[in-house]
C-alpha cells in the first residue's frame, strides 16, 4: 500500500507500508490487536497504521522466544559478536532513512534523528569487542516503545540478519502494543530481566510488579538536570553548551538541562547573552535544514506544557522569554526560560519540555546543595576552570548524579561508559562498561 505523502514513500525503503503488523513473533508478522495510528507530531497528520500486538500474540511470542533463548545461549560469545557486527552494518547500510523516520516520528531534528541511529551502531560495534572479553549466557530484553515505525523498521533489519545466519527469529521478538503488553512483560517469570525507560511515576510500578516474582528490572527514568556555572567559568562555551542542553530534541531527553544554576555575579551577564541566542533558534519542520527546534512528540506533550506553565506561574515563576505554544497543526511550543526559586515544588519534577529554570547561588557549597536537592539523579555539570572545584564536584561530597560532567552539556554520553542515574532515575546503568553485567547471570564455581 502507498504513503499518503509524497515525503513519506522513503519508508519503503526500509520495509514499511501505509498498513504495517506490529509484532515479530516466531520469525513471522502478525498483530491481531487494535490497530492504532502513528502520527507526525510537526502536523498531527497520520504517517502509517500498526496493528498491534493482542495478549494471544504475547503469548505465542514469548514461548518461541524461551525456546530461541536456548539455542542463542549456546552461541559462543565471538560469534554472538559477529552477529552483533552484522547487525551494526544493516543498521549503518540504513543510516539516513532511519535517522529520517526517528526525526518524523518523534519529532527530533534530524541531526539528531541521524545521531540516534549512529549511537546504536556504536553501541553494536562496542559490543563486538566485549564479545571477546565474556563468557557466560546473555538474557534477551524486551521492550514496548512509542515509536512503532522505528520498532518494526529496526526489527525487520535484524530479522534478515537472523535468517542469513540460520538462527531462529525468534531471538529478536518485538511487540508493539499498549499497557496491556507492557503488564504481561513485567509480570512473565519467562523474562528474567526486564530494561524500562520511562517515567519514574511508571518505573516505580514495573519495578513493584518485577520485584514480586523476584525478576531483576533495569530502570532508566527521569532526570532533572542541573549545570551550574561558577565565576570564573568560560561564559561564552557555557551559554552554547546550556543552549543545545535544554533545547536539543525540544527538552524530551532524559539528560536535558532544566536547572541552571548561576553565580550571582555573572547571573544578570549569563541570563542576557541566553535570551540573546534563544531568539536566535528556528522552530519548524525537523527534517528541514536549519531547523533546531522541533515539535514535542505528542498533541498530550504539549498540553503537559501549558499545564506546566501554569503551575511554574503559580509558584512564583517569572517567565523571562517562551511560555506560550505555537500557533500551528502540529506540538511546537516556545523554548522558555524560567526565573525561579530553587525550594518550588514545580522545580522538583520532570516537565518533558524545553522549559529552563534559572537561580542564583553564592558558593560551590550552595550550588551543589541545590544540585542534590531533587529527587532525581541522572546527569550534571559544572563550568570552571579551578581544579578545587572540579575536584569538590567529582568527589564524594559533590554531584551525587550517576553521570557528572565538567565544562560540557549534560545531554550526550560517550557509548563506552555506563548510562545511568541514581536515586528517581533508577540506579539502571544502559550501555557502556557495566551494563553488560545486569544482562548476565552471575555464578562462582
Amino acid at each position: 500500500m502507498g504513503f499518503s505523502r509524497k515525503e513519506y514513500e522513503f519508508l519503503s525503503e526500509i520495509g514499511l507500508s501505509s498498513g504495517n503488523l506490529g509484532c515479530f513473533v516466531n520469525g513471522t508478522w502478525k498483530g491481531s490487536g487494535p490497530v492504532v495510528s502513528t502520527l507526525n507530531p510537526a502536523n498531527n497528520q497520520k504517517i502509517a497504521e500498526v496493528s498491534e500486538a493482542s495478549i494471544q500474540d504475547y503469548e505465542e511470542g514469548m514461548q518461541a522466544c524461551s525456546e530461541a533463548a536456548k539455542i542463542w545461549m549456546q552461541v559462543p560469545a565471538p560469534k554472538r559478536g559477529d552477529i552483533v557486527r552484522q547487525i551494526g552494518d544493516a543498521l549503518r547500510s540504513k543510516l539516513q532513512q532511519l535517522g529520517r523516520l526517528v526525526s518524523l516520528e518523534m519529532g527530533k531534528i534530524l541531526p539528531e534523528g541521524i545521531g540516534e541511529v549512529q549511537e546504536i551502531i556504536d553501541m553494536c560495534d562496542f559490543a563486538v569487542g566485549l564479545s571477546r572479553q565474556l563468557n557466560g549466557s546473555v538474557i534477551p530484553s524486551e521492550r514496548a516503545p512509542t515509536t512503532p515505525l522505528v520498532t518494526i523498521a529496526t526489527t525487520k533489519l535484524v530479522a534478515e540478519v537472523l535468517e542469513k545466519n540460520n538462527l531462529p527469529g525468534a531471538i529478536f521478538t518485538s511487540f508493539c502494543g499498549g499497557a496491556e503488553i507492557g503488564e504481561a512483560i513485567a509480570k512473565d517469570r519467562r523474562i528474567n530481566l526486564v530494561s524500562f525507560t520511562g517515567s519514574s511515576k511508571v518505573g516505580v510500578k514495573v519495578q513493584q510488579t518485577v520485584n514480586e516474582r523476584f525478576g531483576k528490572c533495569l530502570l532508566e527514568l527521569s532526570g532533572n538536570n542541573a549545570i551550574i556555572v561558577m565565576d570564573d567559568a568560560d561564559i561564552k562555551l557555557a551559554v552554547r553548551s546550556v543552549l543545545f542542553a535544554a533545547v536539543g530534541t525540544a527538552g524530551q531527553r532524559c539528560t536535558t538541562c532544566r536547572r541552571l544554576l548561576l553565580h550571582e555575579s555573572i547571573y544578570r551577564t549569563v541570563v542576557d547573552q541566553l535570551l540573546d541566542v534563544y531568539k536566535q533558534v528556528k522552530i519548524g519542520d525537523p527534517l528541514e535544514k536549519g531547523t533546531l527546534l522541533g515539535p514535542l512528540h505528542t498533541s498530550s506533550s504539549r498540553k503537559n506544557f501549558e499545564k506546566g506553565i501554569e503551575i511554574i506561574k503559580s509558584q512564583g515563576g517569572k517567565i523571562l522569554t517562551g511560555g506560550g505554544i505555537m500557533e500551528s497543526e502540529g506540538n511546537f511550543v516556545q523554548p522558555t526560560i524560567v526565573e525561579i526559586s530553587p525550594d518550588a515544588n514545580v522545580v522538583k519534577e520532570e516537565l518533558f519540555a524545553p522549559v529552563l529554570y534559572v537561580m542564583k547561588f553564592k558558593t560551590l557549597k550552595e550550588a551543589i546543595e541545590i544540585n542534590n536537592s531533587v529527587p532525581q539523579g541522572l546527569s550534571s555539570s559544572i563550568f570552571t576552570s579551578k581544579p578545587e572545584f572540579i575536584f569538590k564536584w567529582i568527589g564524594p561530597q559533590g554531584s551525587d548524579t550517576g553521570i557528572v560532567n565538567v565544562n560540557i552539556p549534560t545531554n550526550g554520553a560517550e557509548i563506552g561508559g555506563a548510562f545511568g542515574g541514581e536515586k528517581a532515575t533508577g540506579g539502571g546503568r544502559e550501555a557502556g562498561s557495566d551494563s553488560w553485567k545486569q544482562y548476565m547471570r552471575r555464578s562462582t564455581w
